[in-house]
């Protein structure tokens, strides 16, 4: 455990000063908010709960404010997680299962093509999760209510982190009512272990409701969070969900195809091998309900297969150990090579395969190859612009959906819309958001003015609502453009300031422009 764990690190640690990407950037935003006192949605909006901010603002306070800070953080956190998976495993089968399980987690969840590097909110649903998991499986046997109530707690902490880690709370609650607990309880205990469980996980939520309440932030956050969200993740239908499931999971399983097969090998013995089968219930139920929160919405982007990642490996194990056991009987020392054979052959397969992002190219070079032309690495060099030129006090506003601008500059947004994906979409508040971002950014009189052209940036639609280009093209007169940055494919970006920005001519489809406003 400790060369898996370690290993792990070593990898990460190589890449710790990967610029962030937009959802990195946005809770690292919503986080030196918090630490300025400023409660999330008051001067910055979207749906997420608010647990991922308070844990960003947790690793700035410690670690710092920087790109490096965070990523130091999502390291510990990720070896945590591999810990948790460790122990439970460990609880449920032998340590065969536990290392393989752990080894299988640790490597698979450093996966570019599952956006693993990024310290996204998925990797801090699990660590309240699995714990979660643990006490439950404790309470269960020990049938302690308060043990089983604080499990409550940790599923409760999982939902803050993000809405879909409620998989978890859901499963806990299922399980404990259908589970194959022994010796079996009466159907009126399992409902009162489970109203425990429920109690408990309420309670982080009626906590930090109360907390916004007192704040004055109670309304942005329901609106946000609740009214907004619905119409957010109901917006993808079936068939649209499907054909996303079906790419992102061959995006994904390009790489680690090998772990796949040996994790369909874990599911089956779930029914041939005795061993695996002790628990199958509990299992069966932990990959089914973390599918369920994989799919939450039906967009299937790549990081949201994190939250799949543990039930995978636990399968994983199961077929290491069952694979051994079956193919080595009678002799101990065969079934350990063959068990270490089995683990080590297809991480290393996956390892080798994302040998050019894990330990060739550099970290800057990283973003590049992930997300293509998005300025991720540039909104480094823009925001020191921007900081460079102004004080705390000034407000700079960004037409576009970069919220690691902010992060960087460490100044103040002139408007709360930090994303432009809300006023692009089909939804009945459009037209209400455009005109609230319109009014935020001209009471603020912003100093500077960072327009993105990058379709990535906006996800606009045939029937998008055009009204904030109309507006900008009109306000933009109150302007001069001081500062131009053209990103070309496979070059790096070229940055033009002062007098001949104004007059530059873009030589790609993807650039971003700083205004600066009129004296």
């Amino acid at each position: 455990m400790g060369a898996v764990v370690l290993g792990a690190a070593l990898l990460r640690l190589r890449l710790l000063g990967v610029p962030l990407d937009r959802d990195e950037g946005e809770y690292a935003y919503f986080g030196q908010l918090l630490l300025r006192g400023i409660p999330p949605y008051a001067q910055a909006y979207n749906f997420k709960l608010p647990g991922i901010y308070a844990a960003y603002a947790a690793i700035l306070a410690v670690f710092g404010q920087s790109p490096s800070a965070i990523h130091l953080g999502l390291l510990l956190v990720n070896a945590a997680t591999t810990v948790l998976v460790f122990c439970l495993a460990s609880r449920l089968y032998n340590a065969t299962v536990a290392v393989a399980s752990a080894a299988a987690f640790a490597v698979v969840s450093l996966g570019p093509r599952l956006h693993g590097l990024g310290g996204y909110a998925e990797h801090f649903v699990l660590l309240p999760a699995l714990a979660g998991v643990l006490l439950l499986l404790r309470g269960l046997e020990s049938k302690r209510l308060t043990i089983l109530g604080l499990s409550g707690v940790l599923f409760g902490l999982a939902v803050l982190v993000k809405q879909s880690g409620a998989a978890f709370g859901l499963f806990a609650v299922v399980y404990t009512l259908t589970g194959d607990t022994v010796p079996r309880p009466d159907v009126g205990r399992r409902i009162v272990w489970a109203l425990a469980i429920a109690a408990g996980a309420v309670l982080p939520l009626v906590a930090v409701g109360t907390a916004l309440l007192l704040a004055g932030v109670f309304d942005p956050f329901w609106f946000w969070t609740v009214t907004y969200a619905v119409h957010y993740a109901s917006s993808v239908g079936p068939a649209t969900g499907g054909l996303l499931f079906a790419h992102t999971a061959a995006e994904i399983l390009a790489s680690s195809y090998l772990v796949a097969i040996v994790a369909l090998v874990g599911l089956s013995a779930l029914f041939w091998d005795p061993e695996a089968r002790r628990r199958r219930t509990l299992v069966l139920l932990f990959v089914l309900f973390s599918l369920a929160g994989t799919s939450a919405g039906l967009y299937f982007r790549n990081q949201y297969f994190l939250l799949l990642l543990p039930a995978a490996a636990l399968l994983t194990g199961l077929g290491v150990d069952a694979l051994a056991r079956q193919l080595a009987r009678g002799s101990t020392e065969r079934r350990r090579g063959l068990a270490a054979v089995l683990v080590v052959v297809p991480l290393s397969v996956f390892l080798f395969a994302e040998r050019v992002i894990l330990w060739e190219i550099p970290p800057e070079r990283v973003s590049r190859e992930l997300f293509g032309l998005n300025p991720f690495p540039e909104s480094v060099e823009i925001a020191r612009y921007l900081r460079d030129r102004t004080t705390d006090g000034d407000r700079i506003a960004v037409i576009g959906s970069e919220p690691e601008i902010y992060f960087y500059s460490g100044r103040r947004g002139a408007t709360g819309y930090i994303y432009m994906y809300p006023l692009m979409e089909s939804q009945p508040y459009v037209a209400r958001m455009q005109r609230q971002m319109i009014d935020e950014v001209e009471a603020a009189q912003p100093r500077f003015v960072v327009l993105v052209n990058a379709s990535a940036s906006w996800n606009m639609r045939p029937q998008s609502d055009r009204t904030v280009f109309e507006w900008w093209s009109r306000y933009a007169a109150n302007f001069d453009r001081v500062g131009f940055v053209d990103i070309v494919s496979d070059r790096p970006a070229t940055y033009t300031w002062g007098a001949d920005a104004a007059t530059y001519l873009p030589k790609s489809l993807v650039w971003v422009a700083i205004y600066e406003r009129k004296r």
